[in-house]
C-alpha cells in the first residue's frame, strides 16, 4: 500500500504539471475513482500550486494513508519543523463541526501511531475553500497536537507561516524518513470491519512493529489451513485464542472478507452469538457504505446497504434457527465463530430448545450442533473458533472443554488446530482438554495465538495489572500499574461527577468515551445509574456526543452484556457491592429484592469475577474507576461495602481524583 498517492518536495511540486500530479493520484487510487475525487483533487492542486512557492523549503504530501481508520488525509505540508494535517473542504462555505473533528482525528492517529510523529508539532487545518476568514487562535494540547485552525484557501499558507515564525523553532523532519515511518495502528473494532469491507487487508490496518503479535501471520495460517483443507477435502476446526484485546475479532473479520467469495466456493460468514455486537457492527458498515457512496452513481439506500452487510456479519442463533429448520448443508464453507467459548451447553441449549422452539428431547450442546451443521458438506469446511480466555458471563455458556468434547463424540474424522497455550487454565478452566482428543487428529500451530493487547494501544501490559487485580495479587498489580500510569492512566474517584469531569477532559475528536457496569449493579440507581434501563447498542455506539441516548453524552449506562467485544477509548467503570473485597477474599453477592445475597456456587463466582475482567478491559486509552462512598443509613449501601474496594485500588498505586 503507497502510504501517499504523491509526494514531493515543494519546489519539485510547483514544476510538475496539474495533469502529471493527477494522473499519480488516479493510477494510485485503489477504488472506482469518482468525478467528485477527480473534480476535488484538480481544485486542490490549483489552489496548492498558487500558495506553496511561499513555502520553498518544504514537503508536501497528498492523500497520506491514516490505516487505523483505513482512510487518507487530504494534504500533509511538512515544514519547519512541523506536520501540518490538511483537510480540504473544496467549495465549502463554512466550517462544518464534522470537518473540524476528521482532521483533529487524523493528527491524533498520527500523533500515536506515526513513530516519526510521536515527539513532533501536528497542526490540524481545516482548509473550507469559500468560508470567511476565521481568528486565528494558536493552542496546543499537552501531547503538542495544535487545536484545530480555520483556514480558507486565500490564507492558509500564511496561517501555516504565522504559526512557524511566532512558535519556537523545531528540528528539521526528514520528509522521506516520515513517509516511510513506522506505522503501528490499532482500530477499533467497528473501524476495522469498516476498512476491511472496503476492500483493506488485515496487514494494512494492524500493527506491523516487531514488539506486536503480527495479527496477519494468524490470518496466513488460517489461509493455509483453509487452502490444505480444500485441496484434501479434510473438514477441519481452529482455535484462534488470545488475551483480551489481542485482535481476535479483527483476525475473524479479516478472514470471513477475505473468503467471502461464494464464485470459488468458499463462502465465509461471521457469526456471533453477542447480539450487540453484530448489530453494531451490522449497523456501522451500512451507514459507513451510505456515507461513502452518498452522491455518486453508486448511491446505495440504507436497508440494502444493511442486507449485504448482514451476509457477511450474522447473529450465530439465526445461523442455528436456519440450520434447525433445512436439513442441506448451508452456503458456508468457512464459518468464523466469534466468542465461542460462550456457546451454550447441553442443559443450557435443551432448555432454550424446549423453551423457544418447541423442540423437546434436544440432545445436542451448540458446539456439538454448530459442527453437526458444517459436517453436512460431503467434502470439505472449516470452522474457526475465537476463544476468549476468562470472558464466560452468562448462564449456560459452556467454555472451550465443550467443544473438544463434542469432536470426541461425534466428529473423530475432523483435524484439529491449536496453539500450545490453549492448555492455559483461563482457556480450560483446568479441565484437561488434550485427553478427549487422540495425538493424530490434534495439530500445533503457534501462530494461532494472539498474546499482545492491541486494544490498549497505549499499554500492552494492561491485561495483565487486570489479571494481577482480580487475582488479588497486590504486588504484582502495583508493579505493573507503575509500568504504565505514563501511557495508559487510570483514576479512582467517589465521586461521579468528577469521573465525568475527567473523561470529558480527555477524550478529543472523535474519541469515544461511556460509562459503564455489571448487570449486577443494582445499588448505583441512587447516583443516576441504571442499569436495568436497557441502551440501544447501535445508537449508544455509534451516535454523536450530541445525542443523549449516546455513549459521550455519559447518561445511559452500558453492562458488559452491550460492551463484550467492543471498545471506546475512555471509560469509566462504575463499581457495585455485588463484588466486595473482605479480608483478602472477592465477596460474590446478587441482589435480590430488597437486600444482597451471597452467591455460592462455583460458576456464578467466575461469571461475576470475569464480569469485571471484560469490564477493566474495555478502554483503549484510559479508564477511571468510580466506587461509591456509600450511604451508612442504607443497608444496601454500607460503606464497609465500597470502601475496601477504594483502598485496594489505592494499594494498587491507583491515584484518587
Amino acid at each position: 500500500m503507497n502510504r501517499a498517492y504523491y509526494s514531493a518536495p515543494v519546489d519539485k511540486f510547483l514544476v510538475d504539471t496539474p495533469d502529471m500530479i493527477l494522473g499519480e493520484l488516479s493510477r494510485n487510487h485503489q477504488f472506482a475513482l469518482e468525478d467528485l475525487q477527480r473534480n476535488s483533487w484538480i481544485s486542490q492542486i490549483e489552489i496548492l500550486q498558487s500558495g506553496l512557492s511561499g513555502l520553498p523549503v518544504s514537503f508536501i504530501a497528498l492523500e497520506y494513508a491514516i490505516p487505523r481508520m483505513g482512510k487518507r488525509v487530504d494534504v500533509v505540508i511538512i515544514y519547519a519543523g512541523r506536520v501540518f494535517v490538511l483537510e480540504f473542504k473544496v467549495g465549502e462555505t463554512s466550517y462544518s463541526n464534522f470537518a473540524i473533528e476528521q482532521v483533529l482525528d487524523y493528527s491524533i492517529d498520527l500523533k500515536n501511531f506515526h513513530e516519526q510523529s510521536h515527539s513532533r508539532d501536528i497542526v490540524p487545518i481545516v482548509v473550507a475553500t469559500e468560508a470567511p476568514n476565521h481568528i486565528l487562535s494558536i493552542e496546543k494540547y499537552p501531547d503538542q497536537i495544535f487545536y484545530p485552525i480555520k483556514a480558507n484557501k486565500e490564507n492558509f499558507i500564511s496561517i501555516i507561516e504565522d504559526i512557524s515564525t511566532n512558535s519556537i523553532q523545531r528540528a528539521h523532519i526528514d520528509p522521506i524518513q516520515w513517509i516511510d515511518s513506522i506505522y503501528k495502528p490499532t482500530p477499533t473494532i467497528i473501524e476495522a470491519a469498516q476498512a476491511l469491507y472496503k476492500g483493506h487487508n488485515v496487514k494494512e490496518i494492524s500493527r506491523s512493529d516487531s514488539g506486536a503479535i503480527n495479527l496477519g501471520a494468524t490470518s496466513d495460517a488460517i489461509s493455509e489451513i483453509i487452502e490444505f483443507s480444500k485441496t484434501n477435502k479434510r473438514k477441519s476446526i481452529c482455535f484462534i485464542t488470545g488475551v483480551p484485546g489481542s485482535g481476535k475479532t479483527l483476525a475473524g473479520l479479516n478472514i470471513a472478507n477475505e473468503r467471502h467469495n461464494i464464485d470459488k466456493g468458499e463462502h465465509a460468514v461471521f457469526l456471533s452469538g453477542n447480539g450487540p455486537l453484530v448489530k453494531v457492527l451490522q449497523e456501522a458498515l451500512a451507514r459507513n457504505e451510505v456515507d461513502e457512496k452518498k452522491g455518486t452513481d453508486q448511491q446505495i439506500k440504507k436497508s440494502e446497504a444493511l442486507t449485504k452487510t448482514k451476509a457477511f456479519i450474522q447473529n450465530i442463533h439465526h445461523f442455528r434457527d436456519d440450520a434447525l429448520q433445512n436439513e442441506s448443508p448451508p452456503i458456508e464453507r468457512v464459518v468464523v465463530f466469534d466468542e465461542a467459548q460462550r456457546a451454550w451447553t447441553l442443559k443450557q441449549t435443551r432448555n432454550f430448545m424446549a423453551r423457544k422452539k418447541g423442540i423437546h428431547g434436544f440432545n445436542l450442546s451448540e458446539p456439538e450442533f454448530l459442527i453437526s451443521v458444517l459436517d453436512r458438506h460431503q467434502d470439505w469446511s472449516l470452522i474457526i473458533c475465537l476463544i476468549g480466555g476468562g470472558q464466560e458471563i452468562n448462564t449456560g455458556e459452556a467454555g472451550l472443554p465443550e467443544w473438544f468434547s463434542a469432536i470426541n463424540k461425534a466428529y473423530r474424522n475432523w483435524d484439529v488446530y491449536v496453539s500450545n497455550r490453549l492448555t492455559d487454565i483461563e482457556y480450560t478452566n483446568g479441565e484437561d482438554i488434550y485427553s478427549l482428543i487422540p495425538p493424530a487428529q490434534l495439530s500445533i500451530n503457534n501462530d494461532l495465538h494472539l498474546a499482545v493487547s492491541v486494544r490498549s494501544f497505549r499499554s500492552e501490559r494492561l491485561s495483565g495489572f487486570v489479571k494481577a487485580f482480580l487475582d488479588l495479587d497486590v504486588n504484582l498489580a502495583r508493579a505493573l500499574y507503575s509500568q504504565i500510569k505514563d501511557v495508559y492512566p487510570i483514576g479512582v474517584t467517589r465521586d461521579l461527577n468528577e469521573a465525568k469531569k475527567w473523561l470529558r477532559s480527555k477524550a478529543r475528536g472523535g474519541e469515544g468515551l461511556g460509562i459503564i457496569a455489571s448487570s449486577g449493579a443494582y445499588r448505583l440507581k441512587p447516583y443516576g445509574i441504571h442499569i436495568k434501563a436497557e441502551i440501544e447498542p447501535t445508537t449508544w455506539f455509534l451516535n454523536k456526543k450530541s445525542d443523549v441516548r449516546s455513549s459521550g453524552f455519559l447518561e445511559e449506562v452500558a453492562t458488559e452484556f452491550d460492551i463484550q467485544g467492543l471498545e471506546l477509548d475512555w471509560i469509566c467503570v462504575a463499581w457495585d457491592a455485588n463484588l466486595r473485597k473482605n479480608e483478602g477474599e472477592w465477596n460474590y453477592k446478587k441482589f435480590r429484592g430488597t437486600d444482597w445475597q451471597n452467591i455460592n456456587d462455583e460458576v456464578r463466582k467466575r461469571y461475576l469475577l470475569n464480569t469485571y475482567r471484560v469490564l477493566l478491559t474495555r478502554a483503549r486509552q484510559g479508564m477511571v474507576i468510580f466506587i461509591p462512598e456509600g450511604d451508612a443509613s442504607d443497608r444496601t449501601r454500607n460503606p464497609d461495602f465500597y470502601d475496601p474496594i477504594y483502598h485496594y485500588f489505592i494499594q494498587c498505586g491507583v491515584p484518587s481524583i
